[in-house]
């Protein structure tokens, strides 16, 4: 592996990181909080940093797959380090452990918290802590394609690395363009709803904050009682209809913008994650009836919670514990779905479970008609053998993943219940679980182990396991 080329653009990465953190200090300077000199020495420890490995190396070969999967994985993993600067130095997060557990947690847009005052936090911190979301959501290597002309370098071999889903289709035939036309319609679609935001009576920061949770489907809100704290019908369906553009794949808003406008019910991915909201919505529905007076609120706030849930978001408006089981159920299943790939939602996505449901459909035919040539087809393609077979291998390795945290969160002394919704929480990038880890709960009684093995989880997820597991597989590092 080319080493001097790695640490060359992870050194670019920094600094494009360290420059990010100055835009929380006019928030900090405009309410009077004194967390400005922290989030600047902050900022300067990054952007020297970056700067030194920046200087002291070079591209020295075109990037390989292999290099590309290097610059990702430790890119999550530097951003979550020095980004936890702010928030220690400050002193909102004194440990680090929960400094980087919060901020691993913003940058791979999964929402879980150790924070019980959220409202206490200085504003600067605040706002940084949301901005990780905003940087995080659309991918930093994707973003850095789109402003940083140098990175075009091996596009790529980092945007696969990068980008979400079974495939990773450029919508041109630039990387950098695809890149360009990602970006404008994420910064498009957060400029969207934070103006619906302002209609519905919220300030600039927190409709600022809370569009950045919503369009990178992180989940970070500014208040601690989340969405429920606005009390608001508007703002609650505002932020449901952006929470499912967020959900959806990116190229059909792409191609919806360039005249397309069928290009939504023609895609099957999109008609079967429309349907599943549909459908749990109506489950959830059926048993949260019972706790409402008004029939309305129960649709509202059943609706809300699906979505949320569904789309990895995790913005909290009603209390799903006080739910039946069964109810809960259905939410923790969709929280293993997610959302769509090509969106930001984590998740196992709609398309591998659609692919893998064709696929099982397709074995029962083959068990009558053992000759029988029987393809896995979507939007009336053959899916290739490869593609099938890394859809039904990360399937497996997820699921794998979920059994093997839940063991390890459950041997720190931590309930199954929780234990089991936290790992599949941190995994699809949700944010809150169920039990001890509930939408109105967060993670700070848990041990520094279990913290830990989520903030891994996080990353895991994020990075759909394989590009960053392959770092520790022997044959790699051999060239």
């Amino acid at each position: 592996m080319y080493l001097r080329s790695v640490l060359h653009l992870q050194g670019i990465l920094l600094m494009f990181c360290g420059a990010f953190m100055l835009t929380a200090i006019p928030w900090s300077l405009y309410y009077g909080d004194a967390d400005s000199p922290a989030i600047l020495v902050s900022a300067a420890i990054t952007v020297a940093v970056g700067f030194l490995l920046f200087r002291y190396t070079r591209l020295e070969h075109e990037l390989r797959v292999r290099e590309g999967f290097a610059v990702v994985s430790f890119a999550w993993l530097l951003f979550s380090l020095f980004g936890s600067l702010p928030f220690l130095l400050s002193g909102a997060v004194p440990s680090f452990t929960d400094a980087f557990f919060e901020t691993m947690s913003g940058f791979t847009t999964t929402g879980a918290s150790i924070l019980n005052d959220i409202e206490a936090l200085p504003h600067g911190v605040l706002f940084w802590r949301s901005m990780t979301h905003w940087i995080g959501g659309m991918g930093i290597i994707v973003l850095s394609l789109a402003i940083l002309p140098i990175l075009g370098v091996g596009g790529m071999q980092l945007y696969k690395a990068e980008v979400a889903g079974p495939t990773a289709d450029k919508l041109t035939p630039r990387i950098r363009e695809t890149a360009k036309i990602l970006w404008s319609l994420y910064v498009a679609l957060t400029a969207m709803e934070t103006v619906l935001l302002l209609l519905g009576g919220m300030s600039l920061f927190d409709a600022l904050c809370t569009s950045f949770g919503t369009i990178a489907s992180g989940g970070f809100s500014p208040r601690n009682a989340s969405i429920a704290h606005y009390q608001s019908d508007y703002i609650d369906w505002v932020v449901i209809v952006f929470m499912v553009a967020a959900g959806t794949n990116f190229a059909l808003h792409y191609r919806f913008a360039s005249g397309n406008f069928f290009s939504y019910l023609k895609n099957r991915e999109f008609h079967v994650f429309v349907a599943s909201i549909a459908i749990a919505t109506v489950l959830v529905t059926i048993d949260a009836w019972a706790y409402y007076d008004e029939k309305l609120p129960a649709i509202r706030d059943s609706l809300f919670t699906v979505v949320s849930l569904h789309t990895s978001t995790g913005f909290g408006l009603a209390n799903y514990e006080l739910w039946s089981g069964h109810a809960q159920w259905v939410l923790l299943l969709i929280m293993i779905i997610g959302g769509s790939a090509g969106s930001t939602s984590g998740g196992l996505k709609v398309v591998r479970l659609y692919l893998v449901a064709k696929h099982i459909s397709n074995e029962f035919v083959r068990v009558l008609h053992p000759n029988a040539v029987i393809p896995v087809r979507i939007h009336g393609v053959s899916v290739s053998r490869e593609i099938m077979s890394h859809v039904l291998g990360y399937f497996a390795i997820y699921v794998l993943a979920i059994f093997t945290g839940t063991f390890l969160v459950t041997s720190t002394g931590l309930d199954w219940t929780s234990s089991l919704s936290a790992v599949v929480s941190t995994l699809g990038g949700v944010g809150p679980g169920m039990g001890t880890v509930g939408p109105f709960d967060n993670y700070s009684h848990l041990t520094a182990i279990a913290k830990w093995v989520l903030a891994l989880c996080m990353l895991l997820g994020r990075l759909e396991f394989l590009s960053f597991l392959i770092l520790f597989s022997p044959a790699y590092w051999r060239s």
